[in-house]
């Protein structure tokens, strides 16, 4: 009966809208106002100390476990729980244990390949054609999916304003989509740096494939190894996010040291307006070591290493809807998916994407474009204009 009284205390100020909770002995609550079109389901109790220690983590791993169900859209419960301030997902009393992380050259290596390295024929179920795994860009919001990664890559090279015959670096090139537009659009010579050996295998087919060999090239490699390089034009797509908080600098530093003196940088990644975190379960599960920037914090490390901020745009209405199309792909080919893998992943997955959504959705978390030059590089155009030409 206490435990309980102590489920009813967090859960009665927890949300926004309304939302009927089944517990394990089969009696139910309604917390708010109006008809609930989401039920959360106990099936079976979880230690209050463990809720109290990460809510996060307790409660996503309840989930994985099936010790809870959610009748309804799992975006739309997280998302109310993050517009609630006192919510068990935003209150620090339920953010007792934090994970420590770690983020040395061999650690990064293990954390990219765990997420990475899970079968590129599971990303091919429910990624686009292109293999895009980073937020999409929707002109239109009738774009298809592929039609808006593809978006999301011409959108990034226009702002760098290339030039046929210049050096570009992607840093965390993923499958190489970028690449291989920057080379046939642009005409330009492309390197790609990836700690993932399936992403790595994947971009020198494609190349191969694509006749691209001698314009691509593509390295195995943590980006702090690379030396002795210099390029026009260096692109970053969700790479800062893994790092580390206490690599940010030196991934800054090693943004200035390999552009070129009137080169430009395209940094995209996800940032947090309200400052740095974490989560433990997407860390423990999802990301190791993954860490999401403050913007501030952000672009305090780029000002240090003499990097000019000359264009911020936030996309975070965008990755919504990315991950919103990407989870609509995951459900529509579970039965494909469940050929490899077992209801835990995937009940970890469904809960993944749609909390990634629900954090874009509630502004908790952002996705940012830094558009950079070094100090006195007068080399881009003065408005944006050339953007949409």
């Amino acid at each position: 009966m206490f435990e309980k009284t102590v489920y009813k205390s967090f859960l009665s100020n927890s949300f926004t809208i309304p939302v009927k909770v089944t517990f394990w002995d089969g009696k139910s609550v309604v917390y708010g106002n109006g008809e609930p079109t989401v039920e959360l389901i106990f099936k079976k109790p979880i230690r209050i100390k463990d809720i109290y220690n990460n809510a996060s983590l307790a409660l996503g791993e309840a989930y994985m476990d099936g010790k809870i169900d959610i009748k309804g859209s799992i975006e739309d419960l997280i998302t109310s729980a993050y517009e609630n301030a006192s919510s068990f997902m935003q209150s620090n009393k339920f953010r007792k244990f934090i994970p420590k992380q770690s983020h040395t050259k061999t650690k990064s290596i293990a954390d990219v390949q765990n997420h990475y390295d899970i079968g590129n024929d599971f990303y091919k179920i429910w990624l686009d054609r292109s293999m895009t795994y980073s937020c999409a860009y929707f002109k239109n919001p009738e774009d298809t999916l592929e039609t808006a990664q593809q978006n999301k890559v011409d959108h990034i090279l226009k702002k760098l304003n290339l030039s046929p015959g210049q050096q570009l670096l992607d840093i965390g090139c993923g499958w190489g989509n970028l690449l291989f537009t920057a080379v046939k659009n642009y005409q330009v010579r492309a390197t790609g740096i990836t700690l993932s050996q399936e992403q790595y295998d994947y971009v020198m087919q494609t190349a191969k494939e694509k006749g691209l060999s001698e314009s691509v090239t593509v390295y195995l490699m943590d980006y702090r190894d690379l030396k002795d390089m210099a390029f026009d034009r260096i692109t970053s797509v969700g790479m800062f996010e893994h790092v580390g908080k206490e690599n940010l600098q030196a991934y800054f530093q090693q943004v200035h040291y390999l552009l070129k003196d009137d080169g430009a940088a395209l940094i995209h990644g996800i940032s947090r307006q309200q400052g740095g975190a974490t989560n433990a379960w997407i860390n423990k599960y999802i990301f190791p070591g993954g860490y999401i920037p403050g913007v501030a914090e952000l672009v305090h490390h780029m000002t240090v290493e003499n990097l000019q901020l000359v264009d911020l745009e936030s996309l975070r209405r965008h990755y919504q809807k990315t991950l919103e199309m990407w989870h609509a792909n995951f459900i529509n080919n579970l039965d494909e998916i469940r050929k490899t893998k077992d209801e835990r992943f995937i009940r970890m997955w469904d809960l993944y994407l749609q909390a990634c959504a629900a954090s874009f959705k509630a502004s908790n978390i952002d996705v940012i474009q830094y558009l950079l030059v070094k100090k006195s590089s007068n080399q881009l155009p003065m408005t944006r204009g050339y953007l949409y030409t």
